[in-house]
């Protein structure tokens, strides 16, 4: 039973709505995952993680990097449908 998004999407970086989706579509809790990117190095907090889903703050290289490797995805995929 995944919530659904309360605030509409900002436009600070344009793969969070990517990165929310297919987390979602993987069924990780958004808390699991940022223990997930975390082990991977990644030094992240859940309100941080939680602006980069939303696209209300700037997406770092690494952080990027990371949320494909998790996923499992290339980096590609974390910007489909960005035109």
């Amino acid at each position: 039973d995944m919530k659904t998004r309360k605030k509409a999407y900002g436009n600070s970086n344009i793969v969070g709505r990517n990165i929310e989706r297919l987390r979602k579509e993987r069924g990780i809790r958004q808390k699991n995952f940022i223990s997930k990117l975390q082990v991977m190095g990644l030094d992240i907090n859940p309100t941080s993680y939680s602006k980069l889903e939303g696209q209300l703050r700037i997406a770092t290289d690494k952080e990027i990097y990371i949320i494909s490797k998790v996923l499992g995805v290339p980096l590609e995929a974390l910007y489909k449908d960005y035109e």
